[in-house]
């Protein structure tokens, strides 16, 4: 398991990757969250929110969860966790780019999310 330390490192250099653009807007920034966050529609202890995309008053941010990331993947050194992580911070940067650009079709990450929801709940 990576430290906390390892984590907004690791969080930071993915950061570093991306284009100015990607942050237009994101008046709240990249959190880093210590916190363990498992959706409440999760049927047992086999599902965790490792991103999240949030906008609310206004503010528009990206939070990271640690404690979700370490729970889903407790043997990542930080080679592994710098590969996962990309993917899941990419993850939230589309939603946020999504929700700039006013994409809420069928083709959309969001409308691929409900999917992945649905699939789950229906044990798919």
């Amino acid at each position: 398991m990576i430290s906390i330390e390892e984590y907004r490192n690791i969080i930071s250099e993915l950061m570093d990757e991306l284009p100015k653009e990607f942050f237009r807007d994101l008046s709240g920034g990249v959190i880093v969250s210590e916190a363990l966050v498992i959706p409440d529609y999760a049927r047992a202890d086999d599902l965790y929110t490792l991103g999240q995309y949030q906008v609310a008053s206004g503010i528009r941010q990206i939070i990271m969860f640690k404690g979700s990331f370490d729970r889903a993947y407790p043997r990542a050194d930080a080679a592994r966790a710098k590969e996962l992580l990309r993917g899941i911070l990419r993850h939230e940067f589309r939603h946020h780019l999504e929700f700039l650009g006013g994409i809420h079709n069928s083709d959309s990450l969001e409308a691929e999310d409900r999917r992945r929801k649905q699939a789950y709940l229906s044990g798919q």
